[in-house]
C-alpha cells in the first residue's frame, strides 16, 4: 500500500512523494518555554515520533526539526510576576529569575518529558534567540516584496500586510473580513487590525536583555516569524511535512504560511494536526480544576503505559482522559509484556538463540501507511500477541519466535520500547544477579506448594509482587517478568 497522509491545507488524504526520494523532511512546533510542560505537548510530540519511526521504518532517511520558543511575552510576564518591589529601587526591573533562565528551566522539564516517554531526539532542535539573523533576513524580504511594513507610530513594531498577499487565509479557509483582529502587537501602528507583528519593538520597562538591534531599532521577533525562519534555513525553502496541534492551525500556521510563501518559499508540502485531549468529554482548563499533567500521569503509570495510552489514538482524533484510562493502558501493556517474557524465557530454556527484531505484520504496514492509523496498527499488534500465546500454548516453538519478532518490530515502531529509557537501566551482571534472586524465590514457592502451604507460597507471590516482580503459573511451571509500577497481585491459593 502507498503511504498516504492527511494534508490540511488541501483536506484530503494524498499520497506521500517526498520532495527527495528516499529522504523525508519534518518540521514541527515545540514548546512555548513558559510554564511545565502539559499533556497536549507531550501527545504531539510522541503523535510525530511515531510519524518519525515508520518513515525510518519504511526506509527514509528523515531530517527532524522541533524548536524551541524561548522568548515570548509570557516568558516575561512570567519573569516579572517574580519581581520583589520592597527590595528593588523604584522604575527598575530586575526580577528575581531572569527571563532566559525561567525558559531554560522549562526546557529542560520538556526534554525530560520527551526523554522519560521514549520520544527521539530530533535532527535539530533550534531556538528562536539563536535565529535572529535568519528572522531579520527574513523581514527584509517580505518589506522589499511589499508584504511587511514598519509600524506608523515609530514604535519599531514591524508588520505582515495581510490584504498584501491574496492566499491569506487558505489554511483554514478563512475570508480575511471574518477574522478577528492579532493581539500580539500594540494596533496603533498598523495598516489593518489583522496584521501579525513580525518584530516587536522594544517597550520601556522591558528587560534590555531580551532585545536585539535590527534596522527597525531594538527589539524582539515575533511568534510567528520564528518558524518560518527556523523551517527553511534546516530544511530548505521547500520541505515535506509541518506539523503540530490543532490549535496552532489558527493563527500561528496560516500565518507562517502566508509570510513564508509571501517571501517566496514553497514551504510546507503537507500539513499535519493532531487533536486535542479532553477530560471525561470536557477542555481541560487550570480554572475548572480538570488538567491532568504528564508528571500525575507518570506518577501514577510507568512511561510505557503512559506512553501507551497517549499514543493509542488516531493522531487527528480528539484523545479524551478518563481516571481509568491509565488502568486500561496498563493492561493492554501488560499484556504484550506478559508474552514476550513468556516467549523469550521459552526460547532461553530451549536454547535458541536471543530473538532478533523482525518485519511487522501486513496488517500493521497497512494501518500505518493509511495516515498512521494507530488504532488499527494496535489491533494488529494484539491479534500477534494472541497469536502467539496461542502457539506457546500449543508448544509451537516457531511459531510463537516468529510472533514474538513481529512484536518485537512493532513495538519499536510504536516506540513502546524505548518509553522509560531515561530511567537508568541495570546492567547484565545486575540483571543476572536479580535473575537468580528471583529464581531461588520460585522454587521456595514451588516447594511450598508442593507441600500445599498456601500461605508460605502467598507470601512469596505477594512479596515479589511488591518488588515489582510479576509472576505467572502455567502447566509448564512458574514465569516471572517485570511488572508495571502501579500494578499489584494479591489473592490466596498461590
Amino acid at each position: 500500500m502507498t503511504l498516504r497522509f492527511y494534508d490540511s491545507a488541501t483536506q484530503e488524504v494524498r499520497d506521500f512523494v517526498p520532495l527527495v526520494p528516499g529522504q523525508a523532511t519534518v518540521y514541527y512546533c515545540g514548546a512555548t518555554v513558559q510554564g511545565s510542560p502539559h499533556v497536549g505537548h507531550v501527545r504531539s510530540a510522541i503523535v510525530f515520533d511515531q510519524l518519525t519511526r515508520w518513515l525510518q521504518y519504511c526506509g527514509y532517511e528523515t531530517t527532524v526539526v522541533r524548536n524551541v520558543t524561548d522568548i515570548d511575552d509570557k516568558i516575561l510576564a512570567k519573569s516579572a510576576d517574580s519581581f520583589e518591589p520592597d527590595f528593588v529601587p523604584e522604575n527598575s526591573y530586575i526580577p528575581r529569575e531572569t527571563w532566559f533562565a525561567l525558559a531554560y528551566r522549562y526546557e529542560q522539564e520538556f526534554e525530560d518529558a520527551y526523554a522519560t516517554l521514549g520520544v527521539q531526539r530530533p535532527t535539530y532542535e533550534p531556538r528562536a534567540t539563536g535565529h535572529i539573523t535568519e528572522m531579520h533576513e527574513l523581514i527584509a524580504r517580505l518589506i522589499e516584496r511589499g508584504h511587511a511594513y514598519p509600524a506608523q507610530d515609530s514604535s519599531g513594531d514591524v508588520y505582515f500586510d495581510v490584504r498584501s498577499w491574496p492566499e491569506y487565509g487558505a489554511l483554514t479557509r478563512q475570508s480575511i473580513d471574518d477574522m478577528q483582529a492579532a493581539t500580539d502587537a500594540d494596533p496603533r501602528g498598523k495598516k489593518d487590525p489583522r496584521d501579525f507583528a513580525l518584530w516587536k519593538g522594544y517597550k520601556e520597562g522591558e528587560p534590555e536583555t531580551a532585545s536585539w538591534p535590527s534596522p527597525w531599532g531594538r527589539g524582539r521577533p515575533g511568534w510567528h516569524l520564528e518558524c518560518s525562519a527556523m523551517a527553511t534555513k534546516y530544511l530548505g525553502a521547500r520541505f515535506d511535512i509541518h506539523g503540530g496541534g490543532l490549535d496552532l492551525r489558527f493563527p500561528h500556521h496560516e500565518n507562517e504560511l502566508a509570510q513564508s510563501t509571501a517571501a517566496g518559499d514553497g514551504f510546507a508540502n503537507f500539513w499535519m494536526h493532531n487533536g486535542m485531549v479532553t477530560y471525561e468529554g470536557e477542555k481541560m482548563s487550570k480554572s475548572t480544576g480538570n488538567v491532568v499533567s504528564p508528571a500525575e500521569m507518570l506518577a501514577l503509570a510507568s512511561p510505557r503505559v503512559v506512553r501507551y495510552y497517549l499514543g493509542q489514538a488516531h493522531y487527528r482524533s480528539v484523545l479524551d482522559y478518563r481516571p481509568t484510562s491509565l488502568q486500561e493502558a496498563a493492561a493492554a501493556v501488560e499484556r504484550i509484556d506478559g508474552f514476550m517474557g513468556k516467549a523469550s524465557a521459552k526460547a532461553a530454556d530451549d536454547g535458541a538463540a536471543a530473538p532478533f527484531v523482525g518485519r511487522v505484520p501486513a496488517a500493521f504496514a497497512a494501518a500505518m501507511d493509511d495516515d498512521l492509523n494507530i488504532p488499527q496498527a494496535l489491533a494488529a499488534l494484539h491479534e500477534t500477541v494472541r497469536r502467539g500465546n496461542t502457539a506457546l500454548a500449543d508448544g509451537d516453538l516457531a511459531e510463537a519466535g516468529d510472533a514474538l519478532r513481529e512484536v518485537l518490530a512493532m513495538t519499536g515502531v510504536l516506540g513502546l520500547d524505548a518509553a522509560g529509557r531515561a530511567v537508568p537501566e541495570h546492567d547484565d551482571a545486575a540483571l543476572q544477579a536479580l535473575g537468580a534472586l528471583v529464581e531461588a524465590q520460585l522454587e521456595a514457592r514451588a516447594e511450598a506448594r508442593a507441600a500445599k502451604d498456601w500461605a508460605s507460597a502467598d507470601a512469596i507471590r505477594n512479596g515479589l509482587a511488591a518488588a515489582g516482580i510479576a509472576v505467572e503459573d502455567s502447566a509448564d511451571g512458574a514465569t516471572w517478568s517485570l511488572a508495571q509500577p502501579q500494578t499489584t497481585t494479591t489473592g490466596t491459593g498461590a
